[in-house]
This record gives C-alpha cells, sequence and structure tokens, in this order.
C-alpha cells in the first residue's frame, strides 16, 4: 500500500456523505511519514492538554504523548504507520492501520502490529483523544521467541 492514500470517508451528523476535513488527512499524513525529526509537530497537531491511551501508556498533555513517540524511536528501529482505511463522522475519526518495526534486541526480523485509533478532534482540527486499540497478546507477546510459545499455548488451552 505504499504510496496510495487510505480510503477515508465520512458523514455529517445526519448522513449524508461528505468529504474528510484537511485536518483528518494532515494527521494521516503525518502519521505515515513520522520519523524523529518530525515528532517536534506533535504539540501543533493535539491540544495542549490532550488525552491518549494505548496498551502500555495512559497521558495527558501533548509534551507527555510528544515523549511517547521519542520513546518509540528509542526502542524500535524502523517504525511505519500504514493507515488502511480513516472514517470520520462529525469530530470523532477511526483509523485502521499496522505499525511497521524491527526489533532492535538483536532480532532484525520485521514486525507488524495490527491495530485502530479512535481520535476525537477539536474545532480547529486538533487532536483532543487519541485511544489505540490492539492485542497486545496476538500481536507481540505471541510473536516473542519464549514468551510467544506460552502465550499460544494458554490460547490453545482456553479455547479447548
Amino acid at each position: 500500500m505504499a504510496g496510495e492514500r487510505p480510503s477515508i470517508s465520512g458523514t455529517t451528523p445526519d448522513g449524508a456523505a461528505r468529504t474528510i476535513a484537511p485536518a483528518l488527512a494532515g494527521i494521516v499524513d503525518f502519521f505515515e511519514t513520522i520519523r524523529p525529526e518530525t515528532v517536534a509537530q506533535i504539540p501543533r497537531l493535539y491540544s495542549d492538554d490532550a488525552f491518549f491511551k494505548d496498551p502500555f501508556n495512559e497521558v495527558h498533555g501533548s509534551a507527555r504523548i510528544q515523549a511517547i513517540f521519542e520513546h518509540m524511536f528509542a526502542q524500535v528501529d524502523e517504525p511505519r504507520f500504514v493507515v488502511q482505511e480513516a472514517v470520520a463522522n462529525d469530530q470523532q475519526a477511526f483509523l485502521i492501520w499496522d505499525f511497521h518495526f524491527t526489533r532492535r534486541s538483536g532480532a532484525s526480523t520485521p514486525m507488524r502490529i495490527h491495530g485502530a485509533s479512535h481520535l476525537r478532534l477539536d474545532a480547529l482540527g486538533r487532536i483532543v483523544s487519541h485511544r489505540d486499540y490492539w492485542d497486545v497478546a496476538e500481536e507481540l507477546y505471541e510473536k516473542l521467541p519464549l514468551l510467544g510459545s506460552l502465550m499460544r499455548w494458554l490460547k490453545r488451552q482456553a479455547q479447548g
């Protein structure tokens, strides 16, 4: 999908189709092209008191959100988001994405996490709430050498 734009669709509160505000297109573009040097732009993308939550973090404030993305670049190599789809309604958006990276712990096997983000935007198009949803066990733990075997075994036992 590299080079292709994700499907971006939306509706007005009465259900009529509309073009998504440029703010959402800018958000998608930011995440798909994020680099260590562009992380400093996060305070322009998020409101000062924005809320962010993912399976590992829960913070308030654009400075703390920026720190999470700076930490991402310190922890993994070649991190890259690919937005598969973006859907919006009024001042909310839902992004479906893949996060590609390689671990720094010696294994250079490319990894992928499939997830989604629910965003709420203010009247200026800045993010006021960003909640990421992805299955830590399936998308991360099951892919780790030792822990993965245990997680897959536990999953089979639970399905049993």
